[in-house]
């Protein structure tokens, strides 16, 4: 009896611990500052979220998305994998629990994403036959566009359709479709949810070569009368090496085109990349070197410094042209759960955000808040 006592003591004292100290961590979270109070009157301030945020499992993780964004995209539960895997079958169940989740807490949703080459289901990739890659294309698009039509924000109806020279990407809609399938993956958007705004989303699009690409298409969705609202730049950069220059003139080139320009997926790495490129094809990888990852036990403060001044340049030019931009979203609520820390390299440790593994704000966040609060 007294060993079963002194267990019962043991876990009760390990209950109210937890529970002090997640309360203490809301509590500390609390009172630091809001990005989206502080740039309420510039643009929205967006995060991705996975299935474990949406279920609310770590309480100081949801207090600080719920203080700190107004925006959510999903990081891959709208993705054709998720939501499609059988010919004949829809599997809405997490999709859904996002769009609930975010009615809750009053969160704008940007659906990502409609059409992409990559992470498609299996059954997609063994078709030959056109009329079939067709009849997919159509059924994906009008089922799942209008499931959501009213209930979010906007979709990015195509991504990541242009190589680094500009030029169409050699995907499976592509081959089977023809160069009009982005165009035709837009009129059916658009018919499918006319209250929901219609983005195309890719990264490296503030490049020259890559950027010429990018509105060129956009140009030929215009010209054939359908809508498209807005550009997503994803904006995955190295902290010491940020194109500043081809940001500004992507975000004057592509508001000259009467849309709304968006940088969707931000991150600053810290580590090496592989290739010395900005380039962010998933499809890509490298072998683990430990010269790759230089900071598996921490961030050097110095390091720390340079991404900091690097945030807050960027938004700095974000204020400078809030006219022209309506949304920053970063890919990942904090550190830990950034892609980065598995791509291009496996098994990592990446600092790329504004948040630490303990969710508490870095350097780099109070460098962000400082450029919004001057405005």
């Amino acid at each position: 009896m007294k060993t079963v006592h002194l267990r019962f003591l043991l876990c009760l004292g390990s209950l109210v611990f937890n529970t002090y100290a997640a309360r203490c961590q809301a509590v500390q979270t609390d009172r630091i500052p809001s990005l989206k109070t502080v740039f309420q009157d510039d643009f929205l301030i967006g995060t991705c979220l996975n299935t474990s945020q949406i279920a609310g499992k770590d309480s100081a993780e949801s207090n600080l998305i719920e203080r700190q964004f107004n925006a959510i995209t999903p990081e891959n539960i709208m993705k054709a994998h998720i939501l499609h895997p059988a010919w004949n079958r829809f599997d809405f169940e997490l999709a859904d629990k996002l769009v609930a989740y975010a009615a809750k807490h009053r969160l704008k949703v940007n659906g990502h994403t409609l059409i992409w080459h990559s992470q498609l289901p299996d059954y997609i990739r063994q078709i030959n036959d056109v009329d079939s890659v067709r009849q997919y294309f159509v059924n994906h698009i009008e089922t799942v566009a209008s499931r959501y039509d009213g209930l979010i924000e906007s979709w990015d109806v195509v991504n990541e359709a242009l190589n680094e020279d500009g030029t169409l990407r050699n995907s499976i809609f592509l081959e089977k479709l023809g160069k009009n399938y982005i165009i035709e993956a837009f009129r059916l958007a658009q018919k499918a949810a006319p209250n929901t705004k219609l983005y195309y989303n890719d990264y490296n699009i503030e490049q020259p070569q890559k950027r010429a690409g990018a509105i060129s298409l956009i140009k030929s969705i215009q010209a054939a009368g359908v809508r498209i609202d807005g550009v997503g730049i994803q904006g995955h950069w190295r902290a010491d090496d940020v194109p500043m220059e081809d940001i500004e003139e992507s975000i004057k080139e592509f508001s000259a085109l009467g849309i709304e320009v968006m940088f969707t997926e931000l991150d600053l790495s810290v580590l090496p990349n592989p290739w010395d490129s900005n380039i962010a094809d998933i499809g890509r990888k490298a072998a683990y070197r430990a010269e790759m990852d230089p900071y598996p036990g921490g961030l050097p403060d110095s390091i720390q410094h340079v991404q900091a001044l690097a945030y807050e340049s960027l938004f700095q030019l974000f204020i400078k042209y809030r006219d022209s931009i309506s949304r920053i979203t970063f890919w990942g609520v904090s550190d830990g759960q950034s892609w980065l820390n598995n791509w291009p390299v496996r098994g990592r440790t990446n600092y790329p955000l504004l948040f630490d593994r303990q969710f508490k704000p870095k350097a780099a966040f109070y460098r962000v808040i400082a450029a919004g609060s001057v405005n």
